[in-house]
């Protein structure tokens, strides 16, 4: 344009027409885009910048993209590892620290609910016992649920491949006779035992009753009603479910419970929930949430995460 100012009307009209010849081909291209484009494009001269180009730009490329994809594999397999932990547990357990049990826990229940992000509560008890079938015996986590509850708090019944929470609620016929309440065996334990839907399986207690026999184990029947799936093997080869009332009668602690289990809105403020509950509730009661149950697994997958980003 300045050597436009300097020159006759026709030769300034030649020279704008050569620039804008240059032009034509990219009527809709940005100002950005168009410089980029002149810059990879280059004169005989020049090949061997050009090549330099390319060969940088897909070095760029390949980083970048190496970064995205450790970063995706990375973030997937947390979530999935994360899922797997949480179909069988809830995200926030409540329990008592100077006590075995939580005896006023419906009241407890009451008030958590009420809390901000609190989606549902439900009693849980939990203990060891050992379970036997023909021979085969198995040392297991025994937990005791509310059925019309549990729904609310876990994802255990997504994760049931036979049967359903409602044939823990009651007696299950046997023979006949409606006199054997009913348990749900993760797949791993089930294969142990070697057990079928509708086995009958013997449940033994740790402590013992004094008679004047003398120390006689605690044993119940118990009739195989389910089986459950959650994809963790440490789960579903040593925990089994029974209901919350079976499991109060077999280990003696009518009106009383191990802990409250809870369904938080939101996972990633499940620690945020759980310091309102433990403000709320105070002591003796002890609010854990799923990232401190299992803060040892996460904080190393977090490392792992931070060291493959800086590779």
């Amino acid at each position: 344009y300045k050597r436009c100012y300097s020159v006759p009307a026709i030769e300034k009209r030649s020279l704008i027409r050569k620039f804008t010849d240059h032009l034509i081909f990219i009527p809709d291209m940005s100002y950005e885009l168009f410089v980029s484009l002149r810059q990879l494009k280059a004169k005989r001269a020049q090949r061997f910048i050009s090549l330099n180009t390319w060969i940088s730009i897909g070095g760029v490329a390949l980083g970048v993209m190496a970064l995205i994809v450790v970063i995706a594999v990375m973030s997937g397999f947390g979530k999935d590892l994360r899922d797997k932990i949480l179909g069988t547990n809830s995200h926030v357990v409540v329990t008592n620290v100077t006590q075995a049990g939580m005896v006023d826990y419906e009241a407890v229940i009451e008030k958590i609910t009420k809390i901000e992000g609190v989606n549902a509560a439900a009693p849980f008890i939990l203990n060891q016992v050992m379970l036997t079938h023909r021979g085969n015996a198995v040392g297991v986590v025994m937990r005791g649920i509310d059925p019309g509850r549990e729904a609310g708090v876990s994802d255990l019944e997504k994760n049931l491949i036979q049967g359903s929470l409602k044939l823990l609620e009651g007696p299950v016929k046997h023979s006949g006779k409606s006199n054997r309440d009913g348990i749900i065996l993760g797949k791993e334990l089930a294969g142990r035992l070697r057990v079928q839907r509708d086995d009958t399986v013997s449940m033994v207690a740790p402590a013992s009753r004094i008679t004047p026999m003398g120390l006689i184990p605690k044993i119940k029947l118990f009739q195989v009603v389910g089986f459950f799936e959650s994809g963790m093997f440490e789960y579903d080869s040593n925990l089994a479910f029974i209901s919350i009332f079976s499991a109060q009668k077999f280990f003696s602690m009518k009106g009383t419970v191990s802990g409250i289990e809870i369904r938080v809105e939101d996972i990633e403020k499940a620690d945020q929930v759980a310091t309102g509950i433990q403000d709320s509730l105070g002591f003796p009661y002890y609010a854990r949430d799923w990232m401190r149950m299992n803060k040892n697994l996460f904080s190393a997958l977090r490392l792992e995460k931070i060291v493959m980003f800086i590779i």
